[in-house]
């Protein structure tokens, strides 16, 4: 038998979870959520919705590595049975910010929360890992493809895509999508949202030039050159970025009312929660809100217009 590591987890911050909108299903695809109206500005960006009564780490048993991905991961398992994943990567501290402003609108997420440090014995010890939950009674195993799901034409999908060009997530893989399946329903998620806040290649079919984790390249990034005949252009280059194609303006709208309710505040709490240092977390903040501000500008004129 593998003898189990035991792992002390020094420090740990937060928690996320999400909701979602009801639609109906396509053929091969089930019926689930991916947004719902929730009271925006009650919501607290830097506990997430596990609020404050986080487990005790202590006695937890490192299983292994985690397979899939191109990053470093484990999986652990703490004394009550409860598994999670740790990531240790530069996508850790940008997926934890952007999972929480994802939730804080009422986007479905993931559940994780950022580990300043964590100790896994002899497999080392690492800064700034993602902690992510396996739920017991979840089953993760299904995928949703960006082209085809329920809620193809919808706002809430076309908010969703708006989302990961505000982050500059270029990485939009099919395969980082997932389905959260449990007896309350099915859940769509975009699973791995560590790609962004960084800036995007120069080309569509290139790498060169795009980063992750990189506060002055997220601020000096593009992000909506302007609208035409109903649609957003999006200033997104990736490898995806036929997906950013035809969203109409309405949603774009729709998008930035809820964008709009956030406050300073929840903002910075969304990067705090992810360990940045003071000055990184005012360079994420602005460049988000001049994002939302652009969306507002480009939208609300010319829905007024129409």
């Amino acid at each position: 038998m593998r003898r189990k590591i035991l792992v002390s987890v020094s420090f740990i911050v937060l928690h996320v979870f999400a909701s979602a909108a009801l639609v109906s299903a396509q053929p091969n695809m089930p019926n689930g959520v991916l947004w719902e109206s929730v009271g925006i500005a009650s919501r607290d960006l830097f506990a997430g919705p596990a609020g404050y009564d986080l487990p005790d780490l202590k006695g937890s048993a490192l299983l292994g590595r985690q397979p899939g991905g191109n990053n470093l991961k484990f999986r652990i398992r703490e004394k009550n049975g409860d598994e999670w994943v740790a990531k240790i990567a530069d996508e850790s501290q940008p997926e934890v910010a952007a999972v929480r402003l994802l939730w804080g609108i009422g986007y479905k997420t993931e559940i994780d929360c950022l580990l300043p440090r964590l100790n896994l014995g002899r497999a080392g010890s690492f800064q700034n890992a993602r902690r992510e939950a396996r739920p017991k009674n979840i089953d993760r195993s299904a995928r949703w493809s960006w082209s085809q799901n329920p809620f193809i034409g919808t706002k809430e999908l076309d908010g969703l895509k708006i989302m990961m060009a505000l982050f500059n997530n270029w990485d939009l893989k099919d395969e980082n999508n997932a389905i959260l399946v449990s007896k309350d329903g099915n859940q769509f998620i975009v699973s791995d949202v560590g790609s962004s806040f960084g800036k995007l290649a120069r080309t569509s079919d290139s790498r060169a030039g795009r980063s992750v984790n990189d506060p002055e390249g997220y601020a000096q990034s593009a992000f909506i050159k302007g609208t035409h005949d109903g649609q957003i252009d999006f200033a997104y280059v990736a490898g995806a970025d036929h997906l950013l194609k035809g969203i109409k303006v309405e949603s774009g709208r729709w998008l930035a009312d809820l964008l709009l309710q956030l406050s300073d505040q929840q903002i910075h709490d969304a990067f705090r929660a992810a360990n940045y240092k003071p000055d990184q977390i005012s360079i994420f903040a602005k460049a988000l809100k001049a994002r939302i501000a652009a969306l507002d500008a480009a939208t609300r004129t010319t829905v007024a217009l129409r």
